[in-house]
């Protein structure tokens, strides 16, 4: 069974609703005990790093993630969820991640000329780093996947799995170990999303 953590940042329908296209158990949870249950959580976020990461702390969630992300338990963050599976952030001020993927993020506008839009929505091709992740074992280089994002993972080139380039090479997925993180949004990338989803639940 797939968790997805509900911990009080947005519409979860559709990332649910693409578990259940691809015949997968899915339940939308902040309880402990669920999470613990579950074989795979889902990490979510829309909005703000600071606002999600002291939801997170507030509900007792990130020890929770922390604890079981050392235990081996399967980890997948996505969007601002990738995000937060990170050390540190630099939007509107300076916060703390989970600590789980080393690196930073940082501000695209910072990086690229004015002539790229932020945020950066849109489809993107993936140059896909690292050839051996499980989470690509069903996709292909350049296949195309969606975005929505105005921060970008930095500083995290050890824990790379593939990059998009958007003015500069944004980090579109990274690993360490059983923690998985993807700036893009699966539930929104058609084909090549659900494959990943899929690759997700075989891990």
């Amino acid at each position: 069974m797939v968790a997805i953590v509900d911990y009080g940042v947005g519409n979860l329908f559709s990332l649910k609703s693409s578990f259940g296209f691809i015949n997968e158990e899915v339940i939308v949870t902040g309880d402990p005990k669920c999470l613990c249950n579950a074989d795979r959580i889902i990490l979510p976020g829309v909005g703000a790093f600071g606002d999600a990461a002291a939801k997170l702390k507030e509900s007792g969630l990130a020890d929770l993630l922390i604890k079981l992300a050392g235990e081996g338990k399967p980890i997948l963050g996505i969007c601002l969820g990738m995000q937060l599976l990170f050390e540190k952030s630099y939007e509107y001020g300076e916060h703390d991640g989970l600590g789980l993927i080393k690196g930073s993020v940082k501000p695209i506008a910072d990086k690229v000329s004015a002539e790229y839009k932020i945020p950066h929505i849109g489809w993107n091709a993936l140059k896909i780093t690292d050839k051996k992740s499980p989470l690509f074992k069903y996709i292909n280089e350049g296949d195309c996947v969606y975005f929505v994002h105005s921060y970008y993972g930095a500083d995290c080139d050890d824990s790379l799995l593939a990059t998009a380039e958007y003015g500069i090479d944004v980090a579109a997925a990274v690993s360490n170990g059983n923690v998985y993180g993807t700036q893009f949004h699966p539930e929104k990338s058609g084909e090549v999303g659900m494959k990943i989803l899929k690759a997700f639940c075989e891990i």
